[in-house]
């Protein structure tokens, strides 16, 4: 039998047999709707070509753009045709030649940046979750403070920012192996900069300076059953975008009132509407910790709250110390040698906690009973944000007033799957 390349398969780019052009129609009697979607393409050393392939080697994939009709559901109206971000994408360096999840993940950090234009943020993406986000003063701040926050599992990520790339960040990006950047625009010498990277793809996405216009738009969701059955729903869209959106937790039990004891501080409020634009793009059951505009631990994917609460608190400690001996000996902390050196560091982020002292913890889903929220109150957690609604509502609220830290519910569940 002969010998196979098993990494000739990641090379390959798979014929595209899907057509040119889709119709969904949604039939109510003699009413119809009809969306319109065409197939994007770009031209490659000459040829042209769609997506590379599905989400694994074998699977063919086509990514289409809507151009015609919107779906009217009572007072519900999805996006107009023509507002592309991920459709209109130029791709100025292909690299390998961009697959389903590269486009994902850029699509995914665009439905978290969206909320957050204000200030210089990037988000840094990874099999569709985030590795890190982070605001910044500048830019290139924003991205070394989203890239620290998990340098391990952004190799190989996709770096997505909401200010046009400059030379300082273009330079920091290059220093890493990332395998997607998009932004709105570059500028002059960051393609020279970024062309270092041969498998680098580059995607420039004219849109994103109407970026926060998309805040509140719906599309048509679609999800393929096994069967060849469809599951459709509208997206999700946060309601809460101002620090009055949120609720003071409060509930009742047995006839008793149980309200939580202090309103959060003007950065606790910061950060929780920092991290509820954030966890909205994270897949569920998840738990996130953020600190001063920064992710601390991202907790994904989990079937229970307190083991996902533990899994982003653990997750925290181990970044926390890779972080720091990166940036005191530039090596990986599981490379490092020196006993002493090991210890002391592990002691550092033992007393900081890793991180989550002083953090703000947020769920976006409800907390069945307290234990999920005392992970993050035994860390140092001074604010919590969650939905509420549980019939335990009253152990997480005493959970937090005897910790002194204050808790916001968001009246609205975040479940991405």
């Amino acid at each position: 039998m002969a010998e196979k390349n098993l990494k000739k398969m990641y090379r390959t780019v798979m014929d595209d047999h899907f057509p040119s052009r889709m119709e969904v129609h949604f039939v109510e009697g003699d009413q119809r709707q009809v969306l319109v979607y065409e197939k994007v393409t770009w031209v490659v050393d000459g040829v042209r070509k769609g997506l590379r392939y599905g989400e694994n080697p074998g699977q063919q994939a086509a990514l289409y753009r809507l151009i015609n009709g919107n779906l009217v559901l009572g007072e519900v109206e999805t996006i107009q045709p023509g507002r592309h971000l991920v459709g209109d994408a130029e791709l100025l360096q292909s690299g390998k030649h961009p697959g389903k999840i590269n486009l994902t993940d850029v699509d995914n950090a665009l439905s978290i940046l969206r909320h957050l234009t204000d200030k210089p943020c990037v988000a840094i993406m990874k099999h569709n979750n985030p590795s890190g986000v982070a605001l910044g003063e500048t830019l290139a701040d924003a991205f070394h403070k989203a890239h620290m926050a998990d340098r391990i599992a952004a190799f190989g990520g996709a770096v997505v920012c909401n200010r046009p790339l400059d030379r300082a960040t273009a330079e920091l990006i290059a220093e890493n192996y990332v395998e997607v950047v998009a932004a709105q625009d570059f500028e002059e010498g960051v393609l020279d900069i970024l062309s270092a990277r041969r498998n680098l793809r580059v995607m420039r996405l004219p849109n994103m300076a109407r970026l926060s216009e998309y805040a509140l738009d719906r599309v048509v969701d679609f999800k393929s059953l096994m069967d060849g059955g469809v599951v459709v729903q509208t997206s999700f869209v946060p309601s809460a975008h101002r620090p009055e959106d949120f609720m003071p937790a409060q509930a009742t039990k047995k006839g008793r009132e149980y309200r939580i004891e202090r309103l959060p501080t003007e950065q606790e409020y910061a950060d929780m509407l920092f991290g509820w634009m954030v966890e909205s793009g994270v897949s569920s059951n998840s738990v996130i910790y953020v600190k001063d505009g920064v992710t601390v631990g991202i907790g994904t994917g989990e079937q229970d709250r307190v083991g996902v609460a533990a899994i982003a608190r653990d997750k925290a400690y181990v970044k926390t110390a890779d972080r720091i001996c990166w940036e005191r000996h530039h090596l990986p902390f599981n490379q490092l040698e020196d006993p002493d050196e090991k210890a002391s560091i592990e002691a550092e982020v033992n007393q900081m906690k890793g991180g989550l002292d002083g953090s703000v913890m947020i769920s976006d889903g409800f907390f069945p009973f307290r234990d999920g929220v005392d992970v993050g109150l035994r860390q140092g957690v001074t604010a919590v944000l969650q939905p509420g609604g549980s019939l335990n509502d009253h152990e997480s609220i005493q959970a937090c007033n005897e910790a002194g830290a204050t808790m916001m519910f968001t009246g609205q569940r975040s479940f991405k799957h």
